[in-house]
């Protein structure tokens, strides 16, 4: 109530057995933090719970008699505990427990403080704990020796350990966070709530745990730069010491992807002309994204998982294995329960990196982000080229009209997009984007998603000429596009014509699939030896 007495000020602390010694008179000419902490006259103790063990008791008698000649008003109890070892944590703890539960605090009538200068660094640190979790019910007293012999008794600090209440520390804690989520996004400005709430989660898991992240979505969401992200942010908090070391499975294949990742002895196999220490080993103390996972062969992922759990593999041609010690983030656009089920990836490396899964959006569900990310990457060309480029006002809404449109396939997703702008910035005339050069790259992207050049439709680029490509009927295209992608999936003909053509076969007699797949891919000039050799 306004005007109301200030209630009594009730300290419980620990005799210092080596602070808080002395004799003769020379002792008050030393620091002394239990009678020191009296001695402040803005801070009356009217009652000092005073904690110490039986072999104290001559100390505990000489400290309450200077503590009565300083500070009368201070009644001090005595406590007389049983701690036979004070740097044993687990008997610091119960015995402070114990003590905590049976005293018979009043907070309506008298205020609490934990006096945490005196005792072991065991002893302060248990006090911390209970007072942080409620069993003490008070705020911390720390105490400290004066700068010079004619500054009194010294500093006194109190704290709260309710950090709500410093608003100063809550904000800086909110503007560390919002750093961290900003980092991870590039500093882009995000508008799409579910993207905005995964990487909040994503910047959650990044500082708290080094256990294996799995990044899944379409080419071009984003993985590989947010998994960029996630290490700087873990350097940044001093998480990692070590590299980031980036591997494209895709392209790793036979004895060159368990020499790429595992390293290998000299002589291991032909052409192993010196030792190779691997990438895995690379990425010791640090980071390993390895994209594309999925691709990797059943054998790799065989030593990847030991590598993951033990922190230990055994390099090509060794007698003896070697140790990384690495945080491993996976990116795939596969669906790796499916590849699970066909027998192309390990049920149980899958769930080893699946504990943190964060699926990326495709463009096309971030159609919000578009505008964003067009000003971020015409600030990143400006930087980059020395000139700045913007568009004019008719150009800027013509193409975010086209952008954000349902017809626009994005199938290359971000990478589409960041290609766009950097074509069109480096055609604008003086620097100004103008609806001619929205207009040209319209028509650009548009053809190139009908017809599947290498940006739209990469699968058949790499099997076929893109001449060819270009002279297929969209219905042929899109259709081989289908058989394609579920081929390079299987490892047989046989394997890929079961999961083809699986609702028929048990209603024919003769289920030759793999020779249908053959004459279907032979009508368009392939063969699956030229394809997956």
């Amino acid at each position: 109530m306004p005007g109301s007495d200030p209630k009594p000020i009730v300290v419980i602390g620990l005799l210092g057995t080596t602070l808080d010694t002395g004799k003769g008179p020379k002792r008050w000419e030393r620091w002394r933090p239990t009678v020191s902490m009296c001695q402040h006259e803005d801070l009356i103790v009217d009652r000092l719970e005073l904690i110490h063990d039986r072999r104290s008791n001559s100390l505990a008698n000489q400290v309450i008699e200077d503590i009565g000649s300083v500070s009368p008003e201070t009644r001090v109890v005595q406590h007389t505990i049983s701690m036979r070892d004070p740097w044993d944590f687990d008997e610091v703890f119960a015995t402070l427990h114990d003590f905590a539960r049976a005293y018979p605090f009043d907070t309506e009538r008298e205020e609490y403080l934990i006096h945490i200068t005196t005792g072991t660094h065991v002893v302060q640190i248990c006090n911390f704990l209970l007072t942080e979790s409620g069993y003490f019910p008070a705020r911390l007293i720390q105490t400290s020796p004066p700068r010079g012999a004619k500054d009194g008794p010294g500093l006194r600090r109190i704290i709260d350990l309710d950090l709500s209440k410093y608003d100063q520390l809550a904000s800086r804690f909110q503007r560390e966070h919002d750093d961290a989520v900003a980092s991870l996004k590039d500093g882009i400005e995000t508008r799409n709530a579910k993207f905005n709430r995964l990487i909040e989660r994503v910047e959650h898991v990044a500082i708290r745990t080094s256990d294996p992240i799995l990044l899944t979505g379409p080419t071009g969401a984003g993985k590989s730069k947010l998994a960029g992200r996630i290490f700087e942010l873990r350097q940044q908090r001093r998480l990692v010491e070590g590299s980031f070391v980036v591997v494209n499975c895709a392209t790793l294949r036979g004895d060159s992807a368990m020499s790429t990742l595992f390293g290998h002895k000299k002589g291991a196999f032909t052409g192993a002309a010196s030792d190779r220490a691997g990438l895995l080993r690379q990425a010791d103390g640090g980071l390993l994204f390895l994209d594309e996972i999925g691709e990797l062969g059943l054998d790799e992922q065989a030593m990847l998982l030991r590598a993951i759990e033990d922190q230990r593999f055994m390099p090509l041609g060794a007698d003896t294995d070697v140790q990384s010690a690495f945080q491993l983030i996976a990116g795939t656009n596969r669906d790796l329960r499916e590849c699970v089920r066909d027998g192309t990836f390990r049920e149980d490396l899958l769930a080893r990196i699946n504990l943190w899964s964060f699926e990326l959006p495709a463009l096309r569900d971030r159609i919000e982000d578009i505008e964003p990310n067009i000003d971020f990457e015409l600030d990143r060309f400006t930087r980059d080229r020395g000139h700045m480029v913007r568009f004019n006002t008719e150009a800027r809404e013509a193409f975010l009209a086209f952008a954000s449109a349902p017809t626009s396939r994005w199938s290359g997703n971000f990478r589409d997009l960041n290609a766009a702008l950097t074509r069109m910035a480096t055609l604008a005339p003086g620097g100004r984007i103008t609806i001619e050069v929205v207009e040209e790259e319209r028509r650009r992207l548009e053809y190139s998603w009908e017809v599947g050049g290498a940006s739209g439709h990469p699968i058949l680029s790499r099997a076929m000429d893109p001449s060819k490509v270009e002279s297929l009927d969209l219905f042929d295209r899109m259709q081989l596009e289908s058989v394609l992608r579920v081929c390079e999936g299987c490892d047989s003909l046989s394997q890929a014509g079961r999961k083809l053509f699986a609702a028929s076969r048990s209603k024919r007699s003769s289920t030759n699939d793999s020779d249908r797949i053959r004459k279907y891919l032979g009508k368009f000039g392939l063969s699956w030896d030229s394809i997956y050799p």
